[in-house]
């Protein structure tokens, strides 16, 4: 018979899996750095600037204020030990990891090649041409590359055919990410930044899909079908398969989880075979909403009761909790939602909402407060400013020792502007 496992388990299981609850370290360095990665396998990167950009901030959550330029140094210079691939989506990943998502790479290739109206076969020429540039020329940036193909078409934020054509070299395997430089990346040739070993490594699909899901598992420490596949975009009947042979050999341990039910049956789940069991955890962490403990919101739901949607892209007078909403860890729950904005020029951390949840215990203000006058440090904020908006504004602010201010047309008129630029 499947062990069973209290939901209240499972949210430290799985917070546990993902490196909370462990005491911090004195000094963050780069094996620091480099052991977190390990722990959660990936970053994921996203565009959106308005706080900080999303990668950076699993790294706080767990660790605490670090020096971005370390990791910057890690992950975005050329023949470092991680590149960028489309792993759940856009994320640095250790470069070894590249020959476990070859498969990936010419699945995407065989689709554009069976798509006679694709943009790559009917732009073939183009796609020889950035080959031959990066082979002459070295690593390059989209920017860099000089070509009449390179004007761009639609509106200012489009893509131009140069842009186009290397995500496609990218997506294919073809060209690889070389860091980059003020974000925007850089592409090369595989031999011009990865050893030859790792260009000429294979693992047929089958054996990589099995060790992504294995990494996945070992990443959320317990979960469904559902939840493995999602961590690399997996599909549901490949990671299936996987999941069977990996119980068959022990790695994966079936079990019940309470309250994981769809349609009044349970939800079938795995416990993996090293997961620790913690009786509690201590943590209080702003989450970026693409961080792997909340980017998969099904999960969410189930773990923390938590339903969660990002608002980024809904018009301002829609949006029920703010523009840029980072979910409150405190402990093993998730209890409160804050709006931020990072107003570099003032030098002052904007609160500009703070939302208590249901059920949120007594001290979340004031855990709260800690938490933004750490992420304030980190950010070289010299202040905390807090608008009177949502359930927890005054509460945080009296935690401060700040007023709160009044919601403006001003910043309604800037989360309109952000919706537009992001």
């Amino acid at each position: 018979m499947a062990q069973r496992i209290s939901s209240a388990l499972a949210r430290r299981i799985a917070l546990a899996a993902q490196g909370f609850g462990r005491p911090r370290p004195e000094t963050i360095g780069t094996r620091q750095l480099n052991t977190l990665i390990e722990r959660i396998n990936l970053l994921q990167i996203d565009s959106v600037n308005v706080f900080e950009r999303s990668h950076y901030l699993p790294v706080f959550a767990r660790l605490g204020g670090y020096d971005k330029a370390l990791l910057d140094a890690l992950t975005f210079t050329p023949k470092t030990r991680y590149l960028e691939y489309w792993a759940h989506v856009a994320a640095i990943i250790p470069r070894d990891d590249l020959a476990l998502l070859r498969w990936r790479m010419q699945e995407y290739r065989r689709k554009d090649a069976a798509d006679p109206g694709s943009w790559a076969n009917a732009n073939a020429s183009m796609l020889d041409w950035l080959r031959a540039e990066l082979a002459e020329k070295g690593p390059m940036a989209a920017s860099e590359i000089e070509h009449e193909a390179t004007r761009r078409r639609g509106p200012w934020w489009g893509w131009s055919d140069a842009k186009r054509g290397l995500e496609s070299l990218f997506i294919w395997g073809d060209v690889v990410t070389a860091g980059r430089t003020r974000f925007e990346r850089r592409y090369a040739l595989p031999e011009q930044v990865l050893p030859a070993e790792l260009i000429e490594a294979h693992v047929e699909k089958d054996d990589a899909v099995r060790e992504l899901v294995l990494r996945s598992a070992r990443a959320h420490g317990i979960g469904t079908a559902g939840d493995f596949a999602d961590y690399y975009r997996i599909g549901a009947s490949d990671a299936r398969r996987a999941i069977r042979d990996l119980e068959d050999g022990g790695q994966l341990v079936p079990v019940v989880v309470e309250g994981w039910e769809r349609g009044g049956r349970p939800l079938p789940a795995w416990l993996h075979r090293e997961a620790r069991l913690p009786r509690r955890i201590d943590a209080t962490a702003l989450l970026t909403p693409f961080d792997p403990v909340v980017w998969q919101r099904d999960r969410a739901l189930r773990l923390f009761d938590f339903h969660y949607r990002i608002e980024i892209y809904t018009p301002a007078p829609k949006r029920v909790f703010g523009y840029y909403v980072l979910p409150l860890l405190v402990d093993d729950r998730v209890v409160g939602r804050v709006d931020l904005k990072n107003d570099r020029q003032a030098g002052v951390l904007r609160v500009r909402a703070a939302w208590r949840e249901e059920g949120a215990p007594p001290q979340t203000a004031e855990r709260l407060a800690e938490v933004l006058r750490q992420t304030a440090a980190w950010q070289g904020l010299g202040e905390i400013a807090v608008v009177d908006r949502g359930t927890l504004a005054r509460e945080v602010a009296l935690a401060l020792g700040v007023r709160t201010t009044e919601f403006t047309t001003t910043d309604e008129v800037e989360e309109a502007i952000e919706s537009v630029v992001d």
